[in-house]
């Protein structure tokens, strides 16, 4: 399957995310070594060291509670280094689609697994109205009048 600019853009920018994602919680082990696999032909022993060093920055920055700014400069960052290399590499396409597909969903757990139940039940008489929501839920009536 040919990879056109905008998919290898998308490509790119979600596996830097997922990579980032993973990178500071007990499933960086999982992903780790795919992803050198990516660099095996240019430089793997620079990025493997250019990944740990990431990690540590962004766990120190999670410790201490002020990560948001950096995972989101480490995404760019990676982004835009996996996008070179899709450039560079347009066969390794179908590799990095495998590696977003082969993580486990739970690979960036601490070790928890949260898991979670509902039951929603509403009762209206009288023509009144139930609102129930699992989350998010945003209601408008009417108008201003």
């Amino acid at each position: 399957m040919e990879t056109t600019p905008d998919m290898a853009g998308g490509l790119a920018s979600a596996a830097a995310a997922r990579l980032i994602d993973l990178l500071a919680t007990d499933g960086w082990a999982a992903i780790k070594a795919s992803v050198l696999s990516l660099w095996r032909h240019s430089h793997p022993e620079r990025v493997e060291a250019e990944l740990a060093e990431a990690r540590g920055e962004l766990v120190q920055a999670t410790q201490a509670g002020d990560s948001v700014a950096l995972q989101g400069l480490l995404v760019a960052e990676w982004q835009a280094r996996l996008a070179r290399l899709i450039a560079a590499r347009p066969d390794i396409t179908d590799e990095l689609r495998a590696l977003l597909l082969d993580v486990p969903r739970d690979a960036g757990s601490t070790g928890q697994q949260a898991t979670a139940s509902m039951t929603l039940e509403a009762q209206v008489s009288g023509g009144g109205d139930a609102y129930m929501a699992g989350r998010d839920m945003t209601i408008t009536k009417g108008g201003a009048g």
